[in-house]
């Protein structure tokens, strides 16, 4: 008789929470850029799952299966091209009537040229400021006022824990435009705070991303560092989107203007 109350306890209060979640994100649009990351399409998989509607935004074309899925629109688009960014955003408001989540997940980190500033060729000073800031730049300036429109909005921008610390490797360029995107959100937050639309951070630190390609090569290095993270672990993709989630949701309605860390304890430790 315990087990079987005990299961219908635990059927209730899954519909309870599968159908609060739904409700939060019923009828939602949302943009992600760098869609076609690990980030990216770990957002885009939650998304699906909860019904909003996705456009996915990168230069490089998801997997199959998401150009196959009628909730997800993708545009393969340069997000450092205003017109062209312009341009898609627009479609795809004009075809939805409102768009209430952007997700940021666009950078690029280049370990051999990102260097010391004393050393760095700005050529790629520069790249990296226009794909990991101004492209946040533009895509504030062409989101937010449709925002408004819906009086509605909700933003996060992945930042990194390299914005909070220095490193005798440096990576000076990324670490820089990583730590101005948390100031600008800050920014944004407070701007349009009156309008109901917030701008929060995440400062992810080791995940296995495309973008750690290197530890395939050299898998010692993921193993050292995984000992020196307290929860013994490098990050996934999920760990990242389930904090967007949180962020986004009216779980997360009064948080704004601020940065998560999700690093498994890394920067905690002395």
């Amino acid at each position: 008789y315990i087990f079987f109350k005990s299961i219908i306890i635990f059927n209730i209060l899954r519909y309870i929470f599968i159908n609060h979640m739904k409700l939060n994100f019923k009828g939602k649009t949302a943009v992600v850029t760098g869609a076609s990351g690990g980030m990216g399409l770990a957002t885009v998989d939650k998304f699906c799952t909860l019904g909003i509607k996705v456009l996915m935004i990168d230069i490089k074309e998801p997997p199959k299966k998401y150009l196959k899925n009628k909730k997800i629109s993708f545009a393969n688009v340069n997000v450092t091209n205003f017109n062209s960014l312009k341009k898609t955003l627009d479609d795809f408001y004009k075809k939805n009537h409102s768009i209430d989540y952007l997700v940021n997940t666009t950078g690029v980190l280049w370990f051999d040229e990102d260097i010391s500033v004393t050393n760095i060729n700005f050529e790629v000073w520069e790249k990296v400021f226009q794909i990991n800031l101004k492209s946040m730049g533009y895509l504030a300036k062409l989101i937010i006022p449709k925002m408004k429109k819906n009086k509605f909005g909700s933003m996060v921008h992945i930042s990194s824990v390299d914005a909070l610390a220095g490193d005798d490797k440096p990576q000076d360029a990324y670490g820089a435009s990583k730590a101005a995107m948390i100031r600008l959100s800050k920014s944004l937050a407070i701007q349009f705070a009156s309008k109901n639309i917030r701008s929060n951070c995440i400062l992810p630190g080791a995940v296995e991303t495309p973008m750690q390609n290197r530890w395939k090569k050299n898998p010692s290095i993921k193993k050292q560092l995984s000992k020196n993270i307290p929860l013994q672990r490098i990050g996934s993709p999920k760990d990242i989107a389930n904090t967007i989630l949180f962020l986004l949701s009216d779980e997360g309605g009064y948080i704004t203007g601020t940065e998560i860390i999700v690093d498994g304890g890394i920067i905690a430790k002395p």
